[in-house]
């Protein structure tokens, strides 16, 4: 095979899938893998397990060719290699060929919020007759817009894709991949707009989106969007129709939201007619997105009455994949608001990641509306559930039973519909199972991800398993990728559960990670963690269990290093057991070999070749406080100078890292071999110099249990402590200091947000239970209350508190539910 760079309109495929990403193959044989580079990641560093895997089709960017990899590729005499400038155009323009080969009706979406609500309410609305095609989640990137317009086929009769940006220049390339003929522009806000120069830049950069579109949905109420539409958009595209519509000014489409108790009507007339429609929604965000809806199916030809039949039915959208843990020891990732071939691809390669069960199971309904002859769409997920190496199937629905019979090579049950499935099927089958829960949502699906479910309070620690990954990603970015990172899963991974980080982390190809305790390391050992794991306060009755599972210890003192040298040369296999790691005390006077104690351990080193060092580092007292910079420096001088007579002495080199989670911004020229990532993963930026690229990970969220109007001169809670001097309405909810909530909040310290407005705490904080002061908020029994998280941010709260975030975090009792998910 001779590599030659290709323009990327020579590219000529085959392919059923588009992949991106080695860690997610589906039908390797059938897909054409793109080795992308990034700030993060580069693909082609993976070629090697995809072509192990089947993959047999591959475009490579000529600058990563080195010479080893080119010959690697030439000995792959049955592979098909494309060598292009950029890897992420080649993507893109295949999937904007293929885009060209339709006619239908094309939706481009955009906004600051409310895209995916819009999409997929909208597919909802269109489902019947309709042929709809959709992005997935929120698949709007550069990269995840070519993977959504990739599914399009002959059935389909109307398509829907979103669209974001988060930098100018990147809608170009959005645009001909999509090639709207239809927009919807949700809105504008403060998203991403640290990317661009200013608020109109944004605009315009989205409104790129619509050069070509025949018709244009927006509201004209976003003043900038509507002038930026008039001077920019209308000359580019002179003969674009525009249904604007209002709540506020004069438009085509003139809007009323009037609220009554139980239900609100919206109320359109102008250019599509007069006409109102009843739902149970009263928040203006959420009627903002249904008059988007309206608009686009009123004019799309659906009949009024129609329209409010469905909307009637419309629920709520949730985009998030949840782990949640299970009964008989089954883990449960609820994926049930909607189902379909590409979403069930990707929650199959989430449920892979999951490795701490002993099997692995899918509940799965009827596949609504795929646009696939019955017998071809079954054909495929029975193939998709044996290459995800499923173990058991559970089908429900007429048509997936109808083709039970092609799901011969995974152990199945199948049932008409879900009341069946729940009186009829034995749950500890699931036993020891990670178990996914994928339906349309006319299964009510919930229903058996509750059966399912561990019962415990209202009270609920969520945990953004995407946040994780962007503030791991920011940190990656800060240091190169020639650094390596070790990751901090500790306590409980700060509170935030060790197992579900440290697979994420896993997943996310991290270097190290690193536990107090070997109890710790063993737990992730047993739940099929396999990255190389530091152990911070080794003991000497923990020496089996380090040995057994490779934890490595961090030996700081003379006492654990003769104990540790003494264990090793009693074991027949000294040679074969775990590396371990020094740490020098360069001023934090915590743990670690001190200056007067270096010529000890150098001895040591010199007359135990057999000791295996991987790593010797320390770390900086005052990382986070410019006040202690100087000192800080001291301190890195201080550790090369140690780390260089011990690689002298051992003759090797080892890995070097001083760095946490704030050195790694305040001194990014000390990151040396690896760095060390701690509270900044969970969200906190301690040096609060770069808190505004950090994303909020953990929200602990709690319910109201009752409300009580108290009258002026009463009292809440234990000792009276809490005096009302008004009358007020005092809610009660389900969260106490037993649940991590601190008694020192009481008393008006702490604050909660209900349904957007901060109310205070009254009274004395009780083992079980917290009151609130709910008058000025709207808030009913039942209702969700934010603790801390966005709305309340954890760095205020500890603030209020003179505490640190670390305290809180890791404070969250083990009772709180902890509820993972993906957007």
């Amino acid at each position: 095979m001779s590599l030659i760079e290709i323009p990327v309109s020579e590219i000529r495929t085959e392919a059923h899938y588009l992949l991106t990403d080695s860690r997610q193959l589906t039908f390797a044989d059938k897909s054409l893998f793109f080795a992308l580079r990034g700030e993060h990641h580069d693909g082609h560093r993976f070629l090697t397990d995809v072509y192990a895997q089947g993959g047999r089709e591959f475009v490579v960017e000529k600058a990563a060719l080195t010479p080893s990899l080119t010959a690697q590729l030439n000995a792959w005499t049955d592979a098909t290699v494309w060598v292009v400038a950029n890897s992420l155009r080649a993507l893109q323009f295949v999937a904007a060929q293929h885009r060209q080969k339709f006619s239908i009706p094309v939706v481009g979406i955009t906004g600051s919020n409310g895209k995916t609500i819009v999409k997929e309410w909208l597919a909802q609305f269109l489902a019947n007759p309709d042929r709809v095609v959709a992005s997935p989640k929120s698949y709007n990137s550069q990269i995840g817009v070519p993977l959504s317009v990739w599914n399009m086929n002959e059935t389909h009769t109307v398509a829907l894709f979103e669209a974001g940006l988060s930098r100018p220049h990147e809608m170009e390339h959005l645009q001909p991949i999509i090639a709207p003929t239809v927009g919807i522009f949700t809105n504008i806000g403060p998203a991403h707009d640290e990317g661009f120069r200013s608020r109109k830049q944004k605009i315009t950069e989205k409104l790129r989106l619509f050069t070509k579109v025949k018709k244009l949905i927006y509201r004209k109420d976003f003043q900038e969007i509507d002038q930026e539409i008039s001077l920019i958009l209308r000359p580019v595209n002179p003969a674009m129709q525009l249904l604007a519509w209002s709540t506020q000014s004069h438009a085509d489409i003139q809007v009323q939201w009037l609220s009554e108790d139980t239900r609100t009507l919206i109320q359109l007339s102008g250019s599509l007619g007069n006409h109102q429609f009843e739902t149970s929604y009263r928040n203006e965000a959420t009627l903002e997105n249904l008059t988007h809806c309206l608009v686009f199916l009123l004019d799309h030809g659906l009949s009024p009455q129609i329209i409010q039949e469905r909307l009637a039915k419309i629920l709520p959208v949730s985009m998030r994949l949840q782990i949640k843990e299970g009964i008989h020891n089954c883990q449960v990732i609820d994926d049930t608001y909607n189902n379909d071939l590409q979403g069930l691809t990707i929650a199959l390669n989430f449920l892979s990641q999951q490795e701490n069960r002993g099997m692995r199971a899918v509940i799965l309904s009827d596949v609504l509306q795929s646009g696939q002859p019955a017998e071809e769409l079954y054909a495929s997920i029975a193939a998709l559930i044996h290459e995800k190496k499923m173990d058991i199937l559970v089908g429900i629905g007429p048509e997936i039973t109808r083709h039970r019979s092609l799901f011969t090579e995974v152990k199945s049950y199948f049932f008409s519909d879900t009341g069946h499935f729940l009186n009829q099927f034995s749950l500890p089958l699931l036993s020891n199972s990670v178990v996914l829960v994928k339906g349309a949502r006319s299964f009510s699906f919930e229903k058996i991800v509750h059966r399912l479910q561990q019962k415990a309070h209202g009270t609920v620690l969520e945990i953004n398993l995407d946040a994780l990954t962007h503030n791991l990603n920011y940190y990656r970015n800060k240091v190169g990728a020639n650094t390596r990172l070790m990751v901090m899963v500790k306590a409980f991974a700060y509170g935030s559960g060790s197992v579900e980080v440290a697979r994420l982390l896993q997943f996310n190809r991290v270097d190290y990670l690193a536990v107090a305790y070997a109890d710790e390391g063993v737990a992730l050992r047993q739940s099929g963690i396999e990255v190389p794991i530091m152990v911070m306060n080794p003991s000497p009755s923990a020496f089996d269990v380090l040995w057994e599972y490779t934890l490595e210890p961090e030996l700081f003192s003379k006492k654990i290093l003769t104990e540790w040298i003494q264990y090793i040369h009693a074991r027949s296999n000294a040679g074969h057991g775990p590396g371990v790691h020094l740490k020098i005390d360069t001023g934090m006077h915590r743990l670690g070999f001190p200056e007067a104690e270096l010529p000890w351990l150098l001895q040591q080193l010199h007359e135990h070749p057999e000791l295996r060092v991987n790593s010797v580092f320390s770390h900086l007292v005052g990382a986070d406080e410019g006040e202690h910079t100087p000192f800080s420096r001291l301190q890195y001088e201080r550790f090369i100078h140690s780390a260089h007579q011990i690689e002298q002495v051992l003759g090797y080199q080892t890995l070097k890292h001083i760095l946490n989670s704030a050195g790694i911004v305040r001194f990014p020229e000390y990151r040396l071999d690896m760095v060390r990532i701690g509270i900044g993963l969970y969200g906190v930026e301690a040096t609060r110099m770069e808190q505004r690229f950090l994303q909020t990970v953990g929200t602990l969220k709690t319910t109201i249990s009752q409300i009580k109007h108290v009258k002026a001169g009463d009292t809440v809670g234990y000792g009276r402590r809490g005096q009302l001097f008004q009358e007020a309405s005092i809610a009660t909810l389900a969260l106490g200091y037993a649940d991590g909530y601190d008694r020192r909040f009481g008393n008006g310290v702490g604050l909660v947000s209900v349904n957007g407005v901060l109310c205070p705490t009254v009274g004395n904080i009780c083992m079980d239970m917290t009151m609130i002061d709910v008058t000025h908020a709207p808030a009913e029994e039942g209702d969700e209350v934010i603790v801390f998280g966005r709305e309340v941010p954890i760095t205020e709260l500890a603030a209020r508190i003179k505490t640190i975030p670390y305290e809180l975090l890791t404070g969250v009792s083990e009772r709180v539910r902890r509820v993972f998910y993906k957007e």
